[in-house]
This record gives structure tokens, C-alpha cells and sequence, in this order.
């Protein structure tokens, strides 16, 4: 397979294992060197067959029946039960989108001295604009290459002195603390990482990829598929979350050296964020100002990036639902109500910005509301990805199952935890 092809292969997965490194997540990460050290970085060994297991389901089947979960699970099950998906993936995606669109305004506010409501209002808009009005294919490219921005973190990881056979050590053999901040960020890395917006964009996405793909066939309203489709699917799904766990690695090694070890445990300001990266660029003059500008490129890139995609999961969800025309393939006047979820979502998420809450900390909030959030609809999705009556010859394997419900356990058990050493 040539460069061109394996790009074309590269797809909705690559695009969701970047969106998954987005602000929150670069801001729990951080906050998970910051203040714990090296002591989770297993976690991002441990969350790999856990996250490429949930978003090959969801992928699979989007591909398989040609629907988004939600629509799936109102032609499945009961009301009560897409009621519940329905609100959840909205509560999250809301609080995501505002805390992200505040990450992305405090971060260019290390770069230009601008007020930060007009900076919000700004970002807004420009990315409303991008999703609303460029078509499918041309939104699709920009977001591969808004991937990029990550790659300052594992640039930085070469550069730092560091005893690999100390980081080797913290990433193979787990270390756990039972009291109330390790078990919440613990629960905030497994929800900022394998995150309730992904499960419907990633499902969705697979069916606009289908509809850009003019020899796919419809039989009986399901999509014509076979293993080789099946199979690219699973490898742009493996490389794009191997991708984000390498990039959750980075920046808890990156902030672990940096901040941790100079005794910053607490990040507070994006420019406490933006310290982890000055090793990239000690021997500049200036080299602190340098620091802030690749940081809040970071920020940047993958706010515009991921803010879309959480609107958009939204609008897919909630359009299924309602039994909209849903996709970005389609124009405005074509999904008017889809559109106009994507900005009704949006713009009440920009709302958030305006009750004075501290960005950066709200980042590592919402991942932790995400791990709770994701629970519920992993079980669900674990059940129709394992349908016979809704997968055909498609259904997940035993080991796609196991890990599945492993992904369940595994972030049931640290919510569970988290509140119960709060109460305790």
C-alpha cells in the first residue's frame, strides 16, 4: 500500500483519535503529570485495546446497518432507553463544546491581547462557518491535517533527559492510589479518552464515509459491505487511536518532567500548561513566549478540530431521533434542523463561557463527567454490536466483546470509586 492509498484509507478513525487528544484532553493529561508524576502513565498502555475495542463497535456499526447509534437504538429498543442516550450525549457534548471554545480563547490570549468573550465569539463563528458551509470531503481534509498539532508533544518527549528505564517501568506495571484525586483523574483520563461524543461521531462518520463512496450498494436499506471495507475500517480505527494514546503518553511524560518535577502540581492558567513545552525550545531567546505559541497552536488546531465534532454528534444523535435528514454531506437547505442543532448546541455551549468558570480547570471537570456519562452507553452500545439481529454477519467476536465489556467495568469501577472515596 503506497502513501496516497494508505492516506485514503486513514478516515473517520484518524480523525476521532485526534479529536480525542482535544483541549480537555491535553488539559487533563497535563494535569495528570502535573500532579501525579509518572504513576499513570500505564494508563495510556491500559486504555489502547479499550479504546480501539469501543470505537471499532461504533464504527462497525455505523458501517454495518448505514445509521448513527441513535438511530439504531430508536429502531431497536425502547424509548425510555434513546430518551436516556439522547440527554446524556447532550449534556456532555454542551459542557465539552463551551469548556473547549474557553480553552481555545484563554490559549490565543498568550499570543495576542485580546478580550476573551470576543475571542469565544469569534472561534464560534469561524468554526460554524467551516461545518455549516464547506462541503463533506473539503471539512473532512482540513480536519486530517488539524492532526498534526500534536506532534509538538512526542517532539518534545527526545528532548527532555530523561531515564527510559523509569518511563518504561511507569507504563508497564500499573501503580494505583485509593483516595479522592487519584480515582477523579483517573476517571478523567478514561473519559476525556474514551468519550461519549466519539461512540456517535465515529458511528455517523462511517455512514457519510459510505455515502462519498459512489459503488457501495443499499439492499434492503442497509449498506452493501464487505470484509475488505470492514477491515480498512478497523485499521484507520487501530492507527487513530494508537495515535492518541501515544499523544496521552506524551503529555503526561512531557508534564510530568517539566512541571511535576520542578513542583508545579497544580495547573491553573494555560500558561502553567504551556511551561510543559519550554524544553522545546530552551535555546531560543524568548524561549518561554516560544512555548506559548506552540502550546496555543496545540490548543488551537485541535479546538477547531474537535468543538465541530462534538456538535456535530449532537445534531447526529438528536436528527436520528427526530427523523431528520442528518450529514454533513448535505447542504443547509437540505438538513436545515441537523444545521441547526450544530449551531443551537454550539452557541449554548459558548454560553458557559459567560459565568466566569476558570477554563483550564473546567477542561479536567468535563473529562470527568464524560467518564461517568460513557458508562450507560457503552452497555448499550457493547449490546447492539454483539446483535445478531442487528449485525448479521458482522456481530463482534468474543475478543472485540471481552474488551467491550472490560472498557465497561473498567470506567464503571472508577466512577464508582471516585464517589465513593468522596463520600467515604
Amino acid at each position: 500500500m503506497n502513501f496516497r492509498k494508505f492516506f485514503k484509507v486513514l478516515g473517520p478513525g484518524m480523525i476521532t483519535g485526534a479529536a480525542d487528544d482535544d483541549p480537555s484532553g491535553i488539559a487533563t493529561y497535563s494535569q495528570t503529570g502535573a500532579q501525579f508524576g509518572y504513576s499513570l502513565l500505564w494508563t495510556a498502555v491500559f486504555m489502547l485495546p479499550l479504546q480501539i475495542a469501543i470505537q471499532e463497535a461504533c464504527a462497525r456499526i455505523g458501517a454495518v446497518t448505514g445509521k448513527g447509534i441513535a438511530a439504531v437504538v430508536k429502531e431497536h429498543y425502547n424509548k425510555n432507553i434513546l430518551y436516556t442516550v439522547i440527554i446524556l450525549i447532550l449534556i456532555a457534548n454542551i459542557i465539552n463544546i463551551g469548556v473547549d471554545i474557553g480553552a481555545m480563547a484563554v490559549a490565543a490570549q498568550l499570543l495576542v491581547p485580546a478580550n476573551f468573550i470576543f475571542l469565544t465569539l469569534l472561534f464560534t463563528i469561524i468554526m460554524l462557518v467551516l461545518e455549516v458551509f464547506l462541503p463533506y470531503r473539503t471539512y473532512a481534509n482540513i480536519l486530517k491535517w488539524l492532526c498534526l498539532a500534536l506532534i509538538a508533544y512526542p517532539i518534545t518527549v527526545f528532548i527532555i533527559d530523561e531515564h527510559w528505564s523509569t518511563l518504561l517501568k511507569a507504563t508497564f506495571i500499573p501503580h494505583i492510589e485509593f483516595h479522592f484525586q487519584y480515582l477523579f483523574i483517573i476517571t478523567g483520563v478514561l473519559g476525556t479518552t474514551i468519550s461519549p461524543y466519539l461512540f456517535f461521531w465515529q458511528a455517523s462518520e462511517e455512514v457519510e464515509e459510505e455515502k462519498q463512496i459512489k459503488h457501495l450498494t443499499w439492499h434492503n436499506g442497509k449498506p452493501h459491505i464487505g470484509w475488505k471495507f470492514i477491515s480498512n475500517l478497523r485499521l484507520d480505527n487501530s492507527i487513530g487511536m494508537l495515535f492518541s494514546e501515544i499523544g496521552t503518553w506524551c503529555i503526561i511524560v512531557v508534564a510530568a518532567s517539566v512541571l511535576n518535577k520542578h513542583g508545579i502540581t497544580d495547573i491553573k492558567t494555560a500558561a502553567d500548561a504551556a511551561a510543559a513545552l519550554e524544553p522545546l525550545v530552551k535555546s531560543f531567546p524568548h524561549a518561554g513566549y516560544i512555548a506559548k505559541v506552540i502550546f496555543a497552536i496545540g490548543i488551537l488546531g485541535l479546538g477547531f478540530l474537535s468543538v465541530p465534532v462534538l456538535a456535530g454528534s449532537a445534531a447526529y444523535a438528536l436528527g436520528e431521533a427526530l427523523n431528520w435528514q442528518v450529514g454533513l454531506n448535505l447542504k443547509f437547505n437540505q438538513a436545515h434542523g441537523f444545521y441547526s442543532i450544530i449551531i443551537i448546541a454550539t452557541l449554548i455551549g459558548l454560553s458557559i463561557n459567560l459565568i466566569g468558570i476558570n477554563p483550564i480547570k473546567a477542561l479536567v471537570y468535563s473529562a470527568v463527567i464524560n467518564g461517568v456519562i460513557a458508562v450507560p452507553l457503552i452497555f448499550i452500545i457493547a449490546f447492539i454490536a454483539r446483535s445478531k439481529k442487528i449485525m448479521g454477519k458482522y456481530q463482534s467476536g468474543i475478543l472485540s466483546t471481552f474488551f467491550v465489556w472490560v472498557t465497561f467495568l473498567s470506567m464503571c469501577v472508577a466512577a464508582s470509586g471516585m464517589f465513593f472515596s468522596f463520600l467515604k
